[in-house]
């Protein structure tokens, strides 16, 4: 037992805690002080800090897949000390897959949130053999997605676009590679991830559904090293070492696919291919100065016979500097680019088109440790958007089109927060905040001007929506404000622990968002165009509640996890019969402000420990949308009725389990059945001067059938790889084992030879093997 001297007087112990071989920062490592009652985990830069009384103390640091540090101190003053952590070798008796930082803790006010290592994903079977960090989420309960061959990925029954997928802390607005068949993050760049279904934070806003918050590796500052992998349809290739050792270094990965060069043999003269790029720098200028820069870069290219060429991407760039101000003052200050590109060549009628949007983030975070009881978090975030809608170049004379350019659009977003987390009794926890957030929609040239302000009309004989005559435009400079926004978001989290082992935890939060994706598909497509909040156009509006009930079983062998939650959203866009979204100037001609809803029952079983882990999840839900008439004489959309919302599904199971028989050989299986997603079926037809036109029911009344497959696969590593210092595996895939044929969607046509109407059945993938090859030296 240590020696404890109690007094009057407190001192703070602080530190970064790093991987000694690499000097890697390590994010969410236990510091705990079991005769203190007390801990803190490390923050996204691996920082730590903590109040103590005066006295004597064994300090008890861990983190999964590294040896446990115990360390005795003496604290008669402010002391920094920086600890190293050594990786841990696996004993086959004893295999932890998940532990703290990915698995629950019971006394944190912290729920609806789902953590993943990186070794787990890279564990996971999946198509082709590619790990996707986005398709992994998707074992994870409350989150799905749009259909298969889909990156976009919904939480809680919210559409892609309301979610905030963040990298290196910089906006990333389209996840996704070769039109949803992979996600754009690198598995070998990324250190930390976390995905916030709901109880999210103060520091976060501008989204309405979840906020996905991915962090890259700093890069290896003691020794050179490289890793890579081989596979069916990609490969990829990582370096990093140190620029100065021990106080700088350098991370660079790459990936490329190159399943068109095949095609290119078979004389094919289509192709389709993406690319991407990884980098980041950082250097410690002193004990309490660090500079990271951070960047990605990634293109995919689609072209059909030389006559279309379909060209989009993400490009982001983040300088960031991290300075402690005291023993128990962390900040960082982060000056932020993110831009979207879509780009069209379209040769066989002479144009290109081009657009896009551009974001420029500044934004000042602190860390502000009070005691071991209480922790603030407080900041100031400033975004400035361009948005280009689209722009028409003729290719050449010849061409016969004209030169058109949709209109720009901008907008200046800012927000101030503060928010604690505060240890109020040994069995209750909070934490609570307030975000205020304000949206400037600036001026811009052509804004258009209706009557009464409303630029959808409503036909009352035919029972219609139009879109309304447009009056007369304006101009005006983009020092203007055009229409301008102000919310409280206020957050709050309780935690109540009835003992060790088991914990109730109840969360409420208001979050806004004032970007919107106007698309005519549930999933995201390099098309789909964002558009911002403005006179026409009101901002999303959300109110969120959950409970649940947290336990771990058997020394946390095994763990439970149930939540329920309900959330309201106000203002969610809804398009009129017979929208035209493709190069529309006018967006607002043809949305109506609606509301959304989703409610429903997630549950998490994992084992944790053992030769054979994984974990069993389960949800129970329901996801609607409602477009009421603006009058009583209006009768809206869907006659005004709840219908179900592009993302639901009743019921969403999966199930995923490692087994590691031996050094050499790891199995892996996944298991996923759901409920078909909604559509709209026509029920009847009429035939008009010789044109068949089909009659549809109500929106979405329709489902596709239940979608279900099994995925297995099998890690070989050599034993010898290590013993020379050179570490190898071989992954063996099979993706959707039994061959179902999972439809992607269902179209109705008439059988040339029956002259009889038929459903067609569209699927993407059938049974899959794959092979990849991994190796790191």
């Amino acid at each position: 037992m240590p020696n404890i001297i109690w007094s009057q007087e407190s001192f703070t112990l602080s530190g970064t805690i790093t991987d000694a071989a690499s000097n890697e920062t390590l994010i969410g490592v236990n510091l705990i002080v079991p005769v203190a009652g007390t801990g803190v985990i490390t923050n996204e830069y691996g920082y730590y800090s903590i109040k103590l009384a005066e006295g004597t103390y064994e300090i008890q640091v861990s983190y999964l897949g590294y040896e446990t540090i115990v360390d005795t101190i003496e604290l008669t003053q402010n002391r920094k000390i920086d600890y190293e952590m050594i990786q841990d070798s696996e004993s086959l008796d004893e295999v932890l897959i998940t532990s703290e930082n990915e698995g629950i803790n019971i006394r944190k006010p912290e729920m609806s949130v789902n953590k993943l290592s990186i070794n787990t994903i890279k564990s996971l079977p999946v198509v082709f053999g590619e790990v996707d960090v986005v398709k992994s989420l998707l074992l994870l309960p409350g989150v799905s997605n749009a259909g298969e061959g889909s990156s976009g990925f919904n939480v809680r029954g919210g559409a892609v676009d309301q979610n905030l997928i963040l990298l290196d802390e910089a906006t990333i607005y389209n996840s996704s590679h070769l039109f949803g068949f992979f996600s754009v993050f690198n598995p070998d760049a990324i250190k930390d991830l976390k995905l916030y279904k709901g109880g999210i934070p103060a520091e976060y806003g501008g989204r309405v559904s979840s906020v996905l918050d991915i962090y890259q590796r700093d890069g290896n500052s003691k020794e050179f090293k490289m890793q890579g992998g081989i596979g069916a349809i990609s490969s990829r290739l990582l370096a990093e070492g140190p620029i100065v050792k021990d106080k700088g270094s350098f991370l660079i990965a790459g990936r490329s696919s190159y399943a068109h060069l095949f095609l290119k043999l078979t004389d094919n003269e289509n192709s389709a291919y993406f690319y991407d790029l990884n980098t980041k720098l950082s250097y410690q200028l002193d004990s309490n100065n660090k500079l990271l820069l951070s960047g990605y870069f990634g293109r995919d290219v689609f072209n059909i016979s030389q006559n279309f060429e379909n060209t989009y991407g993400n490009a982001v760039l983040n300088l960031r500097w991290n300075h402690i101000f005291s023993d128990n003052i962390f900040t960082n200050l982060s000056t932020i680019f993110s831009d979207y590109y879509y780009g069209l060549n379209l040769n066989f009628v002479g144009f290109n088109w081009d657009s896009g949007i551009t974001n420029m983030n500044v934004k000042y975070d602190f860390n502000h440790y009070v005691n071991d009881q209480f922790q603030l978090k407080y900041g100031i975030h400033n975004n400035y958007y361009e948005f280009n809608p689209g722009e028409i170049n003729p290719i050449n004379d010849d061409s016969g089109i004209n030169y058109f350019k949709l209109t720009n659009k901008y907008a200046f977003e800012n927000a101030i927060y503060i928010s604690a987390e505060h240890r109020i009794s040994d069995s209750f926890s909070a934490e609570y905040g307030l975000r205020h957030s304000s949206f400037f929609r600036l001026g811009q040239d052509e804004f258009n001007l209706y009557e009464n302000d409303q630029p959808v009309d409503y036909n009352a004989e035919r029972g219609l929506y139009t879109e309304a005559e447009i009056l007369e435009t304006e101009s005006y400079s983009r020092g203007e404000i055009l229409k301008s926004y102000n919310n409280f978001e206020p957050r709050i989290a309780l935690a109540y622990t009835l003992n060790d082992e088991n914990s109730i935890k109840a969360s409420y939060n208001r979050m806004v968002q004032y970007l919107h994706l106007i698309s005519n598909t549930s999933s995201p497509t390099p098309l789909d165009v964002w558009t911002p909040s403005g006179q026409y156009i009101r901002p999303q509006l959300l109110d969120q509640y959950a409970v649940g009930y947290f336990r771990n079983i058997n020394n946390r062998r095994y763990s439970l996890e149930v939540e329920s939650f309900y959330k309201q959203i106000d203002n969610r866009l809804d398009y009129i019969d017979g929208a035209n979204l493709i190069a529309n100037n006018a967006i607002e001609r043809i949305v109506l402000n609606g509301e959304g809803r989703a409610y429903g029952l997630e549950v998490l079983f994992r084992k944790n420990k053992g030769q054979f882990t994984g974990w069993l999840s389960y949800t129970l839900s329901r996801s609607e949308q409602r477009t009421p008439g603006r009058t009583p004489e209006e009768i809206g959309i869907n006659n005004g009725n709840w219908y179900h919302s592009n993302f639901d599904k009743t019921h969403d199971l999966s199930f995923t389990g490692t087994y590691e028989l031996n050094e050499k050989w790891q199995f892996n299986a996944n298991f996923i059945y759901q409920t078909g997603l909604a559509t709209t079926f026509p029920t009847a037809q009429y035939t008009y001067e010789g044109i068949t036109i089909p009659v549809y029911g109500d929106r979405n009344g329709d489902r596709l059938p239940a979608y279900h497959r099994l995925d297995l696969s099998a890690t070989l590593t050599p034993r010898q790889s290590r013993e020379r210092g050179f570490e190898s595996s071989w992954n063996f895939g099979i993706y959707n084992v039994y061959n179902r044929r999972n439809a992607n969607s269902i179209s109705f046509r008439k059988n040339p030879d029956t002259n009889i109407n038929e459903a067609v059945r569209l699927s993407l993938f059938g049974i899959i093997p794959s092979v990849t090859y991994n190796f790191k030296f």
